[in-house]
């Protein structure tokens, strides 16, 4: 992997995706698409092509008037297991885009770093010849277009254009990026639930200050330090809470899955049921509730005991990252593979702190997703006991 220093990359390489890909997986917060997808595409287009630069939003270069093109795809992950898209349809999104704008692409972007939309850019950009931007607008996956930063920022999110696998596309050009969602929603429903997609076309200086920086090679960082600990016995789930800064909240066997694809999304609600975490075994046990829409939005657990009864307490909601991984191998489980039986580990990480000002939270606090409750952060996590 080439790198300017063992923290940052400045190309993606084909036998750099398996790190990328398994980064994602963890940033996708349960949604986003199955890496898997999209790291087939990338490393066959990576070795068709060449590696692709991956261009610093702090060091550049990256000039004031780049034309800067994110691409990625949205739709249900449960249909986009099945459903794998032609390797031309991300950089068809971006040239179909650019000709209605009338100009170059110089850049593509990542729109969110968590699962296969952290790598369908770099499908997007070997094949048109561009560099990809470390970061993207979101710092993790959420389940809806408007919800990125430059969204806070004023960048606009329209004109952006619509593909998908049977050969159409089409540009929506909207009043406000709530629109601009249901609009592309719909159609991505009669495309078959999922759709490739190119928006938010935005500027150089657009793109240094509203992007978060970085979150391509913190992807990286985080798939060599899962491979790393699994070759040298450590606790991959450890080195995870280490790289990304998070805590880990609850371990256990999942006991329940409640899962439905309904209006281009995957919801539903998942349970956890935990060892005893202390105390007298027989009198405690503890229960995990996870509530999905694509992501994970809030997870929440349930202490029984003989005297009290049961008292659930709300632990972290968006918009805080809320992660699921394998007990053992630390390997992110996705919202569409979440079953009966397996032991999996509940980590938390903390947002970028933009997603916690007042226009943040409007746009992906879980009141937004219909909880009545304000965002329970991971800094203000007590330790259950």
């Amino acid at each position: 992997m080439s790198a300017t220093t063992s923290q940052t990359i400045t190309e993606l390489g084909a036998q750099d995706v398996p790190d990328v890909a398994a980064g994602a997986a963890v940033l996708g917060t349960g949604g986003g698409g199955d890496p898997y997808i999209a790291a087939l595409l990338a490393r066959a287009a990576l070795q068709e092509h060449g590696p692709v630069p991956v261009v610093s939003l702090e060091q550049g270069p990256l000039a004031d008037d780049a034309a800067v093109y994110p691409v990625g795809m949205m739709g249900a992950p449960t249909v986009m297991v099945e459903k794998l898209p032609p390797a031309e349809q991300p950089a068809q999104a971006v040239r179909l885009l650019a000709q209605y704008r009338g100009e170059r692409p110089t850049h593509v972007a990542c729109l969110e770093i968590g699962g296969l939309n952290a790598l369908l850019p770099f499908v997007a950009a070997a094949q048109l010849g561009l560099p990809v931007l470390d970061g993207d607008g979101m710092g993790r996956a959420f389940p809806e277009l408007q919800m990125v930063l430059p969204t806070t920022y004023g960048v606009l999110t329209t004109p952006m254009s619509i593909t998908d696998e049977k050969g159409n596309g089409g540009i929506f050009d909207t009043s406000t990026p709530l629109w601009a969602e249901r609009l592309a929603r719909t159609a991505t429903v009669e495309m078959g639930c999922s759709a490739t997609i190119s928006l938010y076309p935005m500027s150089g200086t657009q793109a240094r200050a509203s992007l978060v920086p970085g979150t391509v090679s913190l992807c990286a960082r985080v798939g060599r330090r899962l491979r790393t600990a699994r070759a040298e016995h450590l606790d991959p789930v450890a080195e995870v809470v280490d790289e990304l800064g998070g805590r880990e909240l609850f371990s256990g066997t999942v006991v329940d899955v409640a899962r439905r694809t309904e209006t281009g999304f995957a919801r539903g609600t998942a349970t956890v049921a935990g060892a005893p975490t202390g105390g007298d075994a027989a009198a405690r046990t503890h229960t995990a509730r996870l509530e999905f829409q694509n992501e994970h939005l809030l997870v929440a657990v349930r202490e029984t005991t003989d005297t009290a009864g049961e008292d659930e307490r709300l632990l972290v909601t968006v918009p805080d990252l809320i992660c699921v991984l394998e007990a053992d191998t630390g390997q992110a489980v996705t919202t569409e593979k979440l079953r009966y039986g397996q032991r999996v580990r509940v980590i938390a990480v903390p947002a970028d702190p933009r997603w916690h000002s007042p226009a943040g939270v409007e746009l992906v606090g879980p009141r937004y997703f219909g909880y009545d409750t304000d965002p329970v952060r991971v800094a203000a996590l007590e330790p259950v006991r």
